[in-house]
């Protein structure tokens, strides 16, 4: 029997209009709007060097998002290409199932461990920070059965967070405008108000809202009971739902009420990870925490290859192998392509780098600059409020006045500025009345005023566009 197969088109389409064509015929985007996904045409972008992106027309663009949080080391090394070819050449692909394991695999493991904070020793690779967050929160639930508590089940997540795209990782991210017709799991996960000092109630001090925050907290574990949580998951800070920073002590005081009540602390830093706060880790010299496990993802490779990874504790990991190890003590998570030998030389490579080129040093120097030129667009009436940490920013418009919620008018506002930056080269990241920000590492102060000055003339003509419609 023969079997009939369409004959793939020619690579890659003649035109930008051909490719877009494509595009929207064949592919189902992340976050398409379905309801222009058949109609709306797509930035097809093809080249990326250094912090810039080129589309397939050759016009350039400041890429103000990293791709997604991820092209850390910037796009075109050459460096990262030669050692995914080298290991291609000599190992493509082996199973990491059971015993096996390659090379590579087994160096960038000692590599993460050697940089994580404590005694997070031990590492399981998956594909995605999806994958990442699901595979902790399968550790969590194992370990608990493992050790004879399989009531601890529940899981504490916080508003506007966002850990994934799998269906537990959806259902434990907490930004309700991505709830839309998919199920999400609610038997065993929780949602308590994430740190949003922004919107904070008038005259509250940071000080007094930080406890406020934690006394939520211990309220909500008093209400489900200690005995049956499992863990509370966190990102440092809340980045799509906002570039979100806790208030001082917050993550210490979260992690002394984890520890109070037997609830293991999951630290997020699939975004922050490897470089974004001026540290390959922020859990310790950031926030001040040694949690118990730590996801990451993203900058692991600089997006040059899917990747994620859980670091654990080896406190939590012995208590469970070896010698106390319960019976049939398999540990049935992790995928075909975990540890993937070319991913691990991207890794590998990519690190080394961030060392050598003191890319954390340089985010060190460089973020309080970039923080201090965005401060300056405060002066424009529908600017809100500018916030972040080092290369990580948003730009929150807010033309309504609402202290406690972003309206329609703040959204629009946000997306008008957003049109006039991609006009001029900015890539921004819009999400409801949002302009998130979150450039290549390599950015330089040359780049960092550019962006700005974009994202200012784009906020004077969305201004003036706004006035027109009577929106202001």
């Amino acid at each position: 029997m023969t079997t009939q197969v369409k004959a793939a088109a020619a690579y890659p389409a003649a035109t930008t209009e051909q490719i877009s064509q494509t595009d929207k015929r064949h592919t189902l985007h992340p976050w398409a709007d379905l309801a222009t996904a058949p109609t709306t045409g797509d930035l097809v972008i093809s080249k990326g060097e250094g912090y810039h992106v080129y589309d397939s027309d050759g016009k350039r663009y400041i890429d103000g998002i990293a791709g997604m949080w991820c092209v850390n080391i910037g796009y075109g090394s050459s460096e990262i290409a030669e050692a995914m070819a080298k290991q291609a050449r000599e190992l493509a692909y082996y199973t990491p199932f059971g015993a096996m394991t390659n090379p590579l695999s087994a160096e960038l493991a000692r590599v993460l461990a050697e940089m994580a904070p404590g005694d997070l020793n031990r590492v399981q690779f998956t594909t995605s920070g999806s994958g990442a967050v699901d595979s902790a929160i399968r550790f969590v639930h194992f370990y608990f059965n493992a050790i004879g508590k399989p009531e601890k089940k529940h899981i504490i997540s916080r508003l506007e967070s966002y850990h994934g795209s799998s269906y537990l990782t959806a259902s434990l991210s907490g930004k309700q405008v991505d709830r839309t017709y998919f199920h999400y799991m609610d038997d065993i996960i929780h949602h308590i108000s994430g740190p949003n000092p922004y919107r904070r109630e008038p005259g509250l001090s940071l000080e007094a809202y930080c406890q406020q925050l934690l006394d939520e907290f211990e309220a909500k574990i008093r209400e489900l009971g200690a005995e049956s949580i499992a863990c509370f998951l966190a990102e440092p800070i809340m980045g799509s739902g906002g570039v979100l920073v806790p208030p001082p002590g917050y993550h210490k005081g979260m992690k002394a009420l984890c520890e109070k009540y037997d609830i293991l602390y999951i630290l997020d830093e699939v975004v922050t990870g490897f470089g974004r706060l001026g540290h390959f880790f922020s859990a310790e010299p950031v926030w001040g925490i040694t949690p118990d496990l730590i996801t990451c993802a993203k900058g692991i490779t600089s997006g040059y290859q899917p990747m994620g990874a859980v670091l654990i504790s080896d406190r939590l990991f012995d208590r469970i192998s070896g010698d106390n190890a319960p019976e049939a003590a398999y540990f049935t998570n992790g995928y075909t392509y975990s540890g993937h030998p070319i991913t691990c030389a991207a890794a590998l490579k990519n690190i080394e780098i961030i060392k050598r080129d003191r890319l954390c040093e340089h985010v060190r120097e460089i973020g309080p600059y970039f923080l201090e030129r965005l401060k300056t667009l405060e002066q424009y009436e529908i600017v809100g409020e500018t916030r972040g940490n080092h290369l990580m920013a948003c730009v929150e418009c807010n033309i309504s006045g609402n202290p406690v919620a972003a309206e329609a008018k703040d959204i629009t506002a946000a997306r008008t500025v957003d049109k006039y930056c991609d006009e001029a080269g900015l890539i921004v990241r819009p999400y409801e009345a949002l302009l998130i920000l979150s450039p290549p590492l390599v950015i330089d102060k040359k780049g960092i005023d550019e962006l700005v000055s974009i994202m200012a003339q784009g906020i004077e003509r969305a201004t003036e566009e706004l006035k027109a419609e009577g929106l202001i």
